[in-house]
């Protein structure tokens, strides 16, 4: 099926995709599709500092806590109604369309979640303004089960769960598990080109109680040509996501596997083995990273982000912004992640993310002091063709250098 409808947004820069499915792509009957993004344009974006804070948010229950300038910093940009004054347009959030129940809903697609969690008409009116939203016409309600999520700076959502046709690409999971919400809190309800989220991290990670329920990606597993997905991100322009194939024609060289780490508390986590700044020697250290499309910048031990700060003339850390910041004409030099030996970079200009004002610009790369592992971001993940397979009994990651 092809989705042909233009949705607008109104507060932030977003990217829809395009579904359709690939006829000659199919094996033995089995489904392929791709999803190719599509930009729109906004009015305001948040201030980078709310950013970062929203990340400690979203893994707060896997231990993550904000130091307190991260916190002073975003509650300061929020009473300001400060926000960065370019920010860059695609590295905010990626959204898709998904027929959920019969309605076309915009979902953030997140590697770094489980739940598919969508707006309903079971929450008050003044909670749906702005919104598409999910109704249960002819689903089946799952009897005692409901989802409660709740993100470490209190925003949340929460309700019930039913079992509906959900229809991604042309492939349809005809009972999947929708989470639907009788209750959002203020802080997502701003965000009002978003009506949810389809996680595609592992179902060991969804909430629903008592019972957790599989992901979209599991749950169509079996259909699928081959049991991946792969996302073919791109700086400041339309990328794309597939599903059931790798697409040769996206990267260049061969795909670097690496094995989830045993303990991966249901994310797509591995172990770097090191990095390098610019052409400088790598530096050898085992660090535990989660690939996650639903985080924007990129967040990295302390000392490592030092490192490359080092090498960034007039750079700071700012108490103010909570943040490391540095002149916006400064040379930003390549940051290279080691993956089982081999060198993934991201360009200096990537780490550029938002210019604050009077030369200072706001740095993609972060410290995840507080988090305890390494987060690869929207950042990293769009100077890389990522694959994300489930072959096989041992969950991989796949790296391969983007074709330009």
């Amino acid at each position: 099926m092809h989705f042909s409808q233009i949705f607008t947004a109104s507060t932030a820069l977003y990217s829809l995709c395009l579904a359709h499915p690939l006829t000659t792509a199919d094996i033995q009957g089995k489904a392929t599709f791709t999803l190719d993004q599509i930009l729109h344009t906004n009015t305001t974006a948040k201030h980078p500092a709310q950013k970062l804070l929203n990340v400690y948010a979203k893994y707060a229950k896997a231990g993550a806590s904000a130091p307190t300038v991260v916190q002073k910093a975003a509650a300061s940009a929020m009473a300001s109604g400060s926000v960065a004054n370019s920010p860059e347009p695609s590295d905010v959030m990626y959204l898709c369309p998904v027929n959920v129940g019969g309605t076309t809903l915009n979902l953030d697609f997140d590697t770094g979640s489980s739940d598919l969690w969508v707006y309903s008409n079971l929450q008050p009116a003044a909670q749906r303004s702005g919104h598409s939203y999910y109704t249960a016409n002819n689903a089946k309600v799952m009897s005692g089960s409901s989802f409660n999520i709740v993100y470490g700076d209190g925003s949340g959502a929460s309700g019930k769960v039913y079992a509906d046709k959900v229809v991604v690409g042309g492939v349809t999971a005809t009972a999947q598990a929708v989470e639907a919400a009788t209750s959002v809190s203020s802080g997502l309800l701003s965000n009002v080109d978003s009506d949810g989220f389809l996680g595609l991290a592992m179902s060991s990670l969804n909430t629903v109680s008592p019972n957790k329920q599989t992901t979209f990606f599991d749950t169509v597993r079996p259909h699928l040509a081959k049991a991946v997905f792969t996302a073919d991100l791109k700086h400041n322009a339309p990328g794309s996501y597939g599903f059931g194939y790798i697409d040769s024609s996206k990267y260049t060289g061969s795909i670097t596997y690496i094995n989830l780490n045993t303990n991966n508390n249901g994310f797509w986590q591995f172990n770097t083995g090191g990095y390098s700044i610019g052409s400088s020697a790598k530096v050898s250290k085992t660090i535990s990273c989660i690939a996650d499309t639903g985080t924007t910048l990129m967040l990295l031990p302390s000392d490592v982000v030092s490192a490359y700060y080092a090498q960034v003339k007039g750079s700071t850390y700012s108490s103010y912004e909570g943040a490391w910041i540095f002149p916006c004409n400064a040379a930003m030099p390549t940051f290279n992640t080691i993956i089982n030996g081999n060198k993934f970079s991201v360009p200096g200009s990537y780490i550029n993310f938002a210019n604050l004002g009077n030369n200072w610009c706001y740095g993609g790369l972060q410290a995840d002091t507080g988090i305890g592992f390494c987060i690869l971001g929207d950042i990293f993940m769009k100077s890389q063709f990522v694959v994300f397979s489930q072959v096989g009994s041992t969950p991989q990651l796949g790296f391969a250098a983007k074709k330009l």
